[in-house]
């Protein structure tokens, strides 16, 4: 396997800002969503979603159906709707 098959350092800080704003905006999202919202190849948010759980920003909340992810802090607010 060669270098470019892998994201970056850099492509991986600026996909975790992107999904950071779409979790902003939208709240308790499915990594489906996530993905399909932002245009984000699955592989690349997978990388952003460890980037920003490791910096301690984001919770994952257990559905039904699966699990949500939240931005840390907005999971009150999930629950108030």
């Amino acid at each position: 396997m060669t270098q470019s098959m892998f994201a970056d350092y850099e492509d991986i800080g600026t996909a975790a800002g992107v999904l950071w704003g779409f979790l902003n905006d939208n709240g308790a999202t499915s990594l489906t969503a996530l993905t399909k919202g932002t245009d984000l190849p699955k592989e690349l948010a997978l990388h952003a979603i460890g980037w920003l759980a490791r910096e301690d920003k984001l919770v994952f909340e257990k559905t039904v159906r699966g699990r949500l992810i939240v931005l840390k802090g907005m999971q009150q607010l999930c629950e108030a709707a």
